[in-house]
């Protein structure tokens, strides 16, 4: 784990007073979009961003409260940590239903005009064709399920269970509730710890990783322990940034694995697709392809974040 800032005044600062600090920060940062949310009304591209700047600090603090549950009171953590998870998802669903949309159109647009792309059966145009048509079911399904996610949304919204979220961050935004004797002590021998201790589970998430080469090839069935390192690298970052330290290699590896969920999730609707009962077979074809262009795409996102988080092979002397 890299050192955190060994400034005298943050070394030996009060656990809870440094933890409290960033707390409040990010509950000011979840009001904030939360207002601005309020405010964009039906203007799609402010109330994405407002939603956005939600999610971001409903992720931190609830990333927090999981790593430092000891440093606050615990039940009061565990109970907060539920919501903001639950406000976080419901509030992700509609922007990705339409980011996956648009990944999967604008690689259809890609791929529809490569020469290197063999037609099935020496048929001349036959991705062409196919990809209009895949596209335009892949827009109806999407499309379906992304006004579902907004209907789910606004509901969320409305709903006296986020008005108790957000009343509860309202309150942390100015008071963080702490454990008497966890919170006394210094950084460096509360917080510091418990930072490490996330820091091992990404390791051991890491070093439990699929190998990525040529000998599995588009097992999506590996997709799964990625998500879960993302998730853990996400919480290592947020806990690094509640103790002031540098998280600009831990933010560039999160965003090779955004792209590794992003290219998942559309090889696996794109898949879903492809199951539709009595499509045509040009439509098929180009689905498929639009599938194994996705899969190459998380190959080439497991790579990336590879490089940007493992060490360099160390070089044997001859």
């Amino acid at each position: 784990m890299a050192q955190p800032n060994h400034d005298p005044i943050t070394a030996t600062a009060d656990a809870g007073a440094v933890l409290g600090a960033y707390l409040r920060a990010q509950a000011t940062a979840f009001l904030r979009g939360l207002r601005l949310h309020e405010e964009s009304g039906a203007a799609a591209a402010e109330g994405s961003d407002a939603a956005r700047s939600l999610r971001g600090a409903a992720r931190r603090i609830s990333g927090s409260l999981a790593t430092f549950r000891v440093v606050t009171e615990s039940s009061w953590a565990d109970g907060l940590r539920t919501e903001l998870v639950w406000l976080s998802s419901t509030l992700a669903d509609e922007h990705a239903y339409a980011a996956r949309l648009t990944r999967l159109m604008d690689a259809l647009h890609r791929l529809s005009g490569s020469p290197e792309l063999p037609a099935p059966r020496g048929t001349a145009g036959a991705l062409t064709v196919g990809s209009a048509r895949a596209g335009a079911l892949l827009e109806r399904q999407l499309t379906l399920a992304r006004t579902r996610a907004h209907s789910a949304t606004l509901q969320a919204l409305g709903s006296s269970r986020f008005h108790a979220v957000a009343d509860a961050v309202a309150v942390l935004a100015s008071e963080v509730p702490l454990d008497a004797i966890a919170a006394r002590g210094r950084v460096t021998d509360v917080l510091v710890p418990l930072a490490a201790v996330a820091e091992t589970r990404l390791s051991t998430a890491v070093a439990a990783l699929p190998p990525v080469d040529g000998a599995h090839p588009y097992n999506a069935d590996h997709d799964g322990p990625w998500h879960e390192v993302r998730r853990l690298l996400r919480v290592h970052r947020y806990a690094r940034e509640a103790l002031g330290e540098d998280v600009t290699r831990p933010a560039a590896a999160g965003e090779a694995l955004d792209r590794h969920r992003d290219a998942a999730e559309a090889a696996t609707a794109s898949a879903t697709a492809a199951r539709t009962p009595r499509i045509a077979p040009a439509t098929a074809y180009a689905l498929g392809v639009l599938h194994a262009d996705q899969r190459h795409e998380v190959e080439a996102a497991r790579l990336e974040f590879q490089h940007l988080w493992l060490p360099e092979p160390a070089v044997t002397p001859r």
